[in-house]
């Protein structure tokens, strides 16, 4: 059985005994982004750390998924269709008619993002991009939404700055490099690997508020029909960021084997994101979750606010997270 997902206290005592009654069956998931992005990181330790396991469900091997649409057809497609995908992607799905709830946060936070320059350039703030060109992965891209709202939080008109797709974030370097734009939006670890070889304008986190950036979603007959399965998942990936925040050197060296990483680029990525606690125990904000509403309205992904009373079900979250909002 396959699993999909678009990366303190280990366990409730009620999953810990479930799983000493019943030995948990062996599993493997899909991480969306798996081995790109910080957003598998929980997976990774509670895989490392045996806290599935203690959970109530085995976790033995990742699969990679490439994330949006493609997690989405791949987690309908899965004999356990759960997954962590961007909001982005979730409400698409509902939007198209398909049976989904969104049952626990992922991650909070947009502190991986950021924009640079080149180390010569004029550019000192978002306000020196006015009447410039930057690049951005793609229309519609979270790259493209994250500097719109950045833009709307200082107050600029979009329209005074040209966007310009690259195709990536390492085609908008090489654009950079070559004088073409002025500006690259860029994301960790990448920002880290290459930081000696550009200048920052700006870090996302330290303009934007906090917003929910991905979430979990199943079927609704998987949830009514697994629901142990289910709230061990959830319980599971929830142990592993309490790890995360615990002891960030050793997430570091985890993340440091997943990713390919020289040690130093790995601490940094993670003390990078712990401080704004990119990771989510996995409760709800609605405040966070319609902040990112507001960004995909500004590119169009939504256009209306969204009832979140009929898309999310939190009865599937440990006791007390069901109770925060």
């Amino acid at each position: 059985m396959t699993v999909f997902f678009g990366i303190r206290q280990i366990a409730t005592a009620a999953l810990a005994a479930l799983c000493l009654q019943a030995p948990a069956r062996a599993e493997e998931i899909s991480v969306t982004q798996w081995g790109a992005s910080l957003y598998g990181t929980p997976y990774a330790v509670a895989m490392e750390k045996g806290l599935f396991k203690q959970a109530g469900i085995d976790i033995t091997g990742i699969i990679g998924s490439g994330g949006g649409g493609t997690t989405v057809r791949n987690i309908l497609a899965s004999a356990t269709p759960y997954g962590e995908v961007a909001v982005s992607a979730a409400l698409a799905a509902k939007a198209q008619g398909l049976d989904l709830i969104i049952v626990n946060t992922g991650t909070r936070s947009v502190a991986e993002a950021s924009m640079v320059t080149m180390p010569t350039s004029d550019i000192k703030s978002v306000e020196d991009l006015v009447g410039k060109k930057v690049a951005i992965t793609s229309p519609k891209s979270v790259s493209e939404m994250l500097f719109l709202m950045v833009l709307k939080e200082k107050g600029i008109d979009q329209s005074k700055v040209q966007r310009v797709a690259a195709g990536g974030y390492v085609p908008a370097l090489t654009m950079l490099e070559q004088g073409a734009i002025v500006g690259s939006v860029l994301i960790e670890p990448l920002s880290i690997i290459r930081k000696d070889k550009y200048r920052t304008v700006y870090k996302a986190g330290d303009i934007l508020k906090p917003m929910t950036t991905s979430v979990g979603i199943t079927t609704r007959k998987f949830a009514q029909e697994n629901p142990e399965k289910l709230k061990a998942i959830i319980a599971g990936r929830r142990a592993g960021v309490q790890a995360i925040y615990k002891d960030p050197a050793e997430t570091a060296k985890i993340i440091e084997k997943l990713y390919k990483l020289e040690p130093a680029v790995a601490k940094e990525a993670v003390d990078n994101m712990i401080g704004p606690k990119m990771w989510s125990e996995g409760e709800f904000s609605i405040s966070e979750l319609n902040r990112m509403v507001e960004g995909l309205k500004l590119i169009g992904e939504v256009k209306a606010d969204v009832d979140w009373s009929a898309v999310l079900d939190k009865s599937f979250l440990p006791a007390d997270l069901q109770a925060k909002q």
